[in-house]
């Protein structure tokens, strides 16, 4: 049997499974979260180990490396997000409309999981924990392709999920690891009739690879390329303390800032917006306004002049590109031009400003006086998130459980038939 008939195979089991999983009551699924968060700890051992494997595998200086890392107080943080999920609603079996028709056909709208989903995401193993605790939650059985940097720690995490499945007698099909190697990702993203929808987490190349090549239907999620527009109305302490955690809280993600825009009439106050970054040892990309007010009120060293591709690039790392503008106007177009779509910010007093720009910039989370940092499933109370989608169908922004369902009509008669 080639590995492309076993990796069919393993999908039609998934199928099965996936069958078996809406039988489930509340009660189970809430038990089998919860019992997998309370087996990390044990499991810690192996798991970072796996996760040393592969992080030897990689260049620290690498920006994804951090993405990577798992350590005691990430995978405490997981097991809480576990716990968090499995506190939630279901949102399963939810009217979400009813209506009697004039022939006395009663009509009900109910919220239904999406069946199979596929993930394909890069160098984040703690994904592999929220997914399952999403899918199973709404569901959905999950099938996950991850990649080459996080495939030991894959590994070791999906053996303690199918373990706790197995000791609760369940169906261990309703999760299932890929190979890390490339050709797996074809045969899923061709898996018509075995997975229902893709959901890629990871870079752009990794969302556009997934979009061109896929026959199954793509949520996109991901990438972003993120603006804070600092006002000619804004304040100045909030902007300093804003842009440092929007850049450097974990400059590995996706809500991490890539380009802050100045009001011209502010740009004295620009070495003080950034002062706190030179702790952080945050690389400056700015163009010329900016570039010769930071000049000598910056390091020599973490201070140079912007190219074109410096606007437009998600960094995810201690990098950040800084524009002058002229008018709210002008950094609207900014980031109308360069934006992913994914969390774009304002720091302003005016009022006017605010509504202006929270109205007019198309993303799937805009912010006003806060940090972008924000744009995640568990900040948003969601318990998780499978990714954030910065796309406009099915879903936007933080995708969580409610995001993972679909529906179906359920229609009850007394015998009506629809007259010739």
């Amino acid at each position: 049997m080639t590995e492309h008939e076993v990796i069919v195979k393993q999908l039609q089991a998934v199928q099965n499974a996936s069958r078996k999983i809406v039988t489930l009551n509340e009660e189970t699924i809430n038990g089998l979260l919860v019992e997998l968060a309370d087996r990390i700890p044990a499991a810690s051992d192996a798991i970072l180990e796996a996760n040393r494997m592969d992080l030897e595998r990689m260049d620290p200086a690498d920006p994804r490396y951090d993405r990577l890392l798992l350590n005691e107080a990430r995978l405490n943080a997981i097991a809480s997000d576990l716990r968090n999920v499995a506190a939630l609603p279901s949102p399963l079996n939810r009217v979400l409309e009813e209506r009697t028709l004039p022939n006395g056909l009663e009509l009900q709208k109910v919220s239904v999981p999406l069946g199979v989903v596929g993930i394909i995401y890069e160098s984040r193993p703690n994904v592999t924990f929220d997914v399952f605790a999403l899918c199973l939650k709404s569901g959905n059985a999950t099938v996950l392709k991850g990649g080459s940097d996080a495939a030991f720690s894959n590994i070791a995490i999906v053996n303690l999920i199918q373990t706790v499945i197995r000791d609760r007698e369940l169906d261990p099909d309703m999760i299932y690891l890929l190979p890390a190697e490339r050709e797996a990702a074809h045969v899923l993203l061709n898996a018509v009739g075995y997975i229902d929808v893709i959901i890629p987490r990871g870079s752009q190349a990794l969302i556009d690879f997934a979009r061109k090549h896929s026959t199954v239907p793509v949520i996109e999620t991901g990438a972003g390329i993120v603006h804070t527009y600092f006002d000619q109305s804004g304040d100045l302490t909030m902007g300093r303390d804003i842009i440092f955690n929007a850049k450097t809280r974990r400059p590995s993600v996706c809500n991490a800032l890539d380009t802050l825009i100045v009001h011209e009439s502010r740009i004295d106050d620009l070495p003080v917006l950034v002062e706190l970054l030179e702790e952080k040892l945050v690389q400056l990309y700015a163009d010329e306004p900016a570039y010769y007010k930071l000049l000598g009120r910056y390091p020599d060293e973490l201070l140079e002049m912007a190219s074109p591709e410096h606007f437009g690039t998600e960094f995810l790392s201690l990098k950040m590109s800084i524009k002058t503008v002229a008018n709210l106007e002008e950094a609207l177009d900014h980031i109308a031009r360069h934006s992913s779509k994914h969390s774009e910010a304002i720091i302003a007093s005016d009022q006017a400003a605010i509504d202006a720009f929270m109205k007019r910039v198309d993303a799937a989370a805009v912010y006003a006086n806060t940090s972008t940092a924000f744009t995640d499933g568990a900040q948003f109370g969601l318990g998780a998130e499978i990714g954030i989608s910065t796309q406009k169908l099915h879903a936007r922004g933080p995708m969580a459980l409610k995001e993972l369902c679909s529906y179906k009509w359920l229609i009850t008669g007394q015998g009506q038939v629809r007259p010739a």
